[in-house]
């Protein structure tokens, strides 16, 4: 089949490169605009599209899908069907229906769970022990669609959201592969999502990612693993600056220290939470790069006592 791909970020390069594999045919990609990105603020490429370049294949970066000369240029392109991995971009109704095979969604989630744009992060935080990875064809609701396929994946113990998506990335791209495979041999009809556990993932903010240390320890780790890399978990200083915290460990025998309040041992660093204390990983103070939470607690000269975050109430 003649393929447009959709997608933008590096998540989306396994299923780029896993369709130039195949016998179908990519013959464009779409991609978000170059954005501006490091401290230099540089207009830089989106990793699909840098891909895309190498591969020798025309990039398509419009700001809308609702311009009549993208869509003139869509439909002369003629693809038999368009596979979507996180492009970030509306499609509306009239280019939904381009593809004579339509739109094929990868979305990271068994759907109807975790509709939106973070659904591997808001697993995460909310402990669940199996997650996946769906196709669908896209409609005009939120992850609506019908289902072509699932597969499902074990949340470990100490996955992050880099993690767990680095892992579903990979094995959606077969999935991926296999479907446009079926929907080419007329083998596969698409399933209606049930009407029952549906669960909404909204793409999470600054202040989704700041750490409450009075929540128990389990959902302190929960959440600083789920907004890993990105947001970027973080609390604040007893002076109001900001401080990145990277994954936690469980330090189940401290139970006296009061949510936020810091104890500095040896090599490590203890922080409270509503049960049991944890020991912090690296951490990021402003403005430096991330290093162990020991070796920064040995310059940071903390007033006694420190209690993270109690300003802002968390």
């Amino acid at each position: 089949m003649r393929l447009l791909f959709a997608g933008t970020p590096a998540v989306a390069l396994p299923s780029l490169d896993a369709l130039l594999a195949s016998r179908h045919e990519v013959v464009a990609v779409l991609t978000r605009p170059d954005a501006r990105a490091g401290r230099g603020r540089t207009l830089t490429p989106s990793p699909v599209k840098e891909r895309a370049l190498e591969a020798g294949i025309e990039v398509l970066t419009p700001t809308t899908l609702r311009d009549p000369e993208v869509e003139e240029r869509l439909a002369a392109i003629a693809p038999d069907a368009a596979p979507v991995v996180a492009y970030g971009n509306l499609v509306p109704p009239a280019v939904l229906d381009l593809p004579r095979h339509g739109w094929v969604n990868l979305h990271f989630s068994v759907l109807p769970a975790w509709r939106g744009a973070a659904p591997v992060q808001h697993a995460i935080i909310a402990g669940d022990e199996v997650t996946g990875a769906s196709t669908f064809r896209l409609e005009a609701g939120l992850d609506t669609g019908p289902v072509y396929g699932t597969l499902t994946e074990t949340i470990r113990p100490t996955d992050t959201a880099g993690d767990l998506l680095g892992r579903l990335a990979d094995a959606g791209s077969g999935l991926l592969v296999r479907t446009l495979d079926a929907l080419e041999e007329g083998i596969l009809t698409p399933v209606p999502q049930p009407g029952d556990g549906i669960s909404v993932a909204p793409r999470l903010s600054t202040d989704d990612a700041r750490v409450r240390w009075q929540h128990p320890a389990m959902a302190v780790d929960r959440r600083i693993r789920g907004c890993t890399p990105a947001p970027g978990a973080w609390t604040t200083l007893p002076d109001g600056s900001r401080l990145g915290l990277g994954p936690v460990r469980p330090a189940p025998e401290v139970t006296e220290l009061a949510p936020g309040e810091v104890r500095i041992g040896r090599g490590e660093v203890l922080v409270g939470t509503g049960t049991h204390a944890v020991r912090l990983g690296e951490v990021r103070p402003a403005g430096k790069k991330a290093m162990a939470a020991a070796d920064w607690a040995r310059g940071a000269r903390l007033p006694e006592p420190t209690v993270l975050g109690s300003e802002a109430g968390e």
